[in-house]
């Protein structure tokens, strides 16, 4: 590798990891890791390939995790290690002397019940109800919680694992994956392609596998696998439909894997392997977006990474687009449309919660001395998928696919932040055109705090129609007469987000007895509904309510749900009972929002 060109080794502070790679940085690593379900613990050694100007040591990232043992090289003998002092949400610094020669470094290490990225699930908390199930969040700061890393998102390195699990569990990895069990409970993996430490990620459970196509398929459960293997039959097209758009997909395979209910967000694109909430699962292929935007993320974000979490709009803006552009290529412009128009609700909603801070509302976001998960709001992902959206209205779809296609192939496995993508989109778009500049006004959407001016609503004829009905309704139209038959999941949510925000009882009841809202086995309707039916005091719906938010650690739902109920003295109090019996069943990604207004 040419250290000066490399740009994970340019001298910049990324300000929520304490290593210093442009000093010493990690390349490569054998892990060797136990899973011990009955003490909750991994246990296991890394040898980490390092390069390395002279420097006198190099600094890792850790976080509630115990060290046992450094060496240097091959020597087997223990090195002198040091701590940087502690911080809240980034952990300590581990500092490790180095000698001229110094390429390879062991560390041995054991995680704590501190260790964040983890959740160890009881049988009764997984679909099958007979086995544990272990599973990791990395994003954003986690992985030094469960393995020492230079944990920062400009720092890529290529890893092996030998992984130890009991013999009747099959665990999986962000690498090359088996797709079934052997005797010993021994498995290897690798991942030649280089990755940053939030992809990093490992599941152990009673699990699966079914092929979706030559180079897909889905791990779940043996009680989930048939339903998920009906919801995710597109995959196949997806990837080829991601691959006409911008380029060869550059991972191999592309799997999925169904987690339990507990899984924090709605997928994490750990490459390779996409975790994904069972929430997704509907029956009828309504929510399979998700499966497209973590998908797009092989390109944008696991190919060209946002350097540091300042930057987090360049991985969610980009993959919001691409994401609509792979499902408008299999089910239409007009269906891109709605996710279009749903997203930019989202954008308006978090602009109105975060009015006090506005700072906040910028693309290109100053998270020192905070929490990055701060950081992972709607605005990075509408708000930069609508500044790529004007872009492209401005020059035109053709000459900006060619753009994104050459951005994506000019940048892969590099990291990129925002000043040097604003250097590229001069040189490669705007290309001194003095009147295309002024009309992009690239600084107001990226620096800026909200939406430039003149920025017109997306419009969408489907959604019209669904107003249109929905004007009926409030107007005196039974609801069995409206036309719903064909509606899909989104001229659903259109439907819910846009009722009335003064409905009464015998109008919750009568929505509720034509369309089974409360009872819907559609995650994102339901949860919508029973927003609505906190706020209207509509009781009949509160046993479901209480039985989603104990089942379902979906942050996405939770935070809206509990927020709800906590506008009133009685919601406070019914929140705060629910909390206790929930609390146990959500990962810290979930609690660690939801301890600071419930507890």
């Amino acid at each position: 590798m040419d250290f000066s060109n490399n740009p994970q080794t340019k001298p910049f502070q990324d300000p929520h990891s304490f290593s210093t790679p442009e000093e010493a940085v990690l390349q490569h690593v054998d892990w060797h890791l136990t899973v011990d379900f009955r003490r909750k613990k991994i246990t296991g050694t890394g040898v980490y390939h390092i390069q390395h100007r002279q420097a006198d040591q190099i600094i890792f990232d850790i976080h509630h995790l115990q060290i046992t043992h450094v060496w240097l090289e091959e020597e087997e003998k223990e090195t002198e290690y040091t701590f940087t002092e502690e911080k809240p949400f980034l952990g300590q610094g581990l500092k490790i002397p180095l000698k001229p020669e110094t390429r390879k470094i062991q560390i041995g290490f054991e995680t704590t019940p501190g260790s964040a990225a983890l959740q160890w699930l009881e049988p009764s908390q997984t679909a099958g109800k007979t086995q544990p199930f272990l599973f990791t969040q990395s994003q954003a700061i986690l992985a030094r919680t469960w393995l020492p890393c230079q944990d920062s998102p400009r720092v890529r390195f290529t890893y092996t694992a030998r992984v130890q699990v009991p013999s009747h569990l099959l665990p999986l990895m962000s690498a090359h994956n088996h797709q079934e069990r052997n005797k010993d409970g021994i498995y290897f993996f690798q991942m030649a392609q280089p990755i940053p430490s939030y992809l990093l990620s490992l599941a152990v459970g009673d699990l699966v596998f079914a092929p979706l196509g030559e180079r897909c398929g889905v791990y779940a459960e043996p009680a989930t696998l048939e339903a998920a293997t009906y919801e995710f039959a597109e995959t196949e097209q997806m990837l080829a439909a991601a691959e006409q758009l911008y380029g060869p997909y550059q991972w191999g395979r592309y799997d999925l894997l169904i987690l339990p209910p507990s899984f924090p967000f709605g997928g994490m694109e750990n490459p390779k392997l996409t975790f994904a909430t069972p929430t997704i699962i509907a029956g009828d292929r309504s929510l399979t977006s998700l499966v497209a935007h973590e998908l797009a993320h092989s390109w944008s974000g696991n190919l060209v990474t946002n350097a540091t979490w300042n930057d987090f709009w360049l991985n969610e803006g980009f993959t919001v687009y691409f994401e609509r552009r792979i499902m408008e290529a299999l089910h239409g412009r007009d269906y891109a449309q709605m996710l279009h128009t749903l997203g930019y609700q989202e954008l308006l909603h978090t602009l109105d919660e975060l009015s006090n801070t506005p700072q906040d509302t910028c693309l290109k976001l100053h998270l020192e001395n905070r929490n990055p998960d701060e950081g992972l709001t709607e605005i990075a992902y509408e708000k930069g998928n609508l500044f790529l959206r004007h872009l492209e209205s401005l020059v035109g779809r053709e000459k900006f696919d060619a753009f994104v296609h050459r951005y994506f192939s000019t940048f892969q496995f590099q990291s990129m932040d925002t000043a040097r993508f604003e250097l590229f989109l001069e040189k490669e778009l705007l290309n001194e055109n003095e009147a295309l500049t002024q009309r992009l006004n690239a600084t107001a959407w990226i620096h800026a705090p909200g939406i430039p001016a003149g920025v017109a609503p997306v419009k969408t004829a489907l959604f019209e129609k669904v107003a249109t009905e929905l004007e009926k309704w409030v107007t005196g139209t039974p609801p069995q007469e409206l036309p719903t038959t064909h509606w899909s999941t989104h001229e659903w949510l259109y439907f819910l987000t846009n009722l009335p925000k003064n409905l009464t009882l015998p109008q919750m009841q009568e929505l509720d007895e034509a369309f089974g809202f409360t009872s819907s086995k559609n995650a994102e309707i339901q949860a919508e509904w029973l927003k609505h039916a906190v706020t209207q005091q509509y009781k009949e719906a509160f046993p479901a309510l209480e039985t989603f938010l104990v089942r379902v650690g979906r942050r996405k739902f939770l935070l809206p749900l509990y927020k709800t109920l906590l506008q009133t003295a009685e919601g406070t109090a019914l929140a705060k009972e629910i909390y206790k019996k929930a609390r146990p069943n959500y990962h810290s990604v979930s609690t660690s929002s939801l301890d600071a207004l419930l507890l």
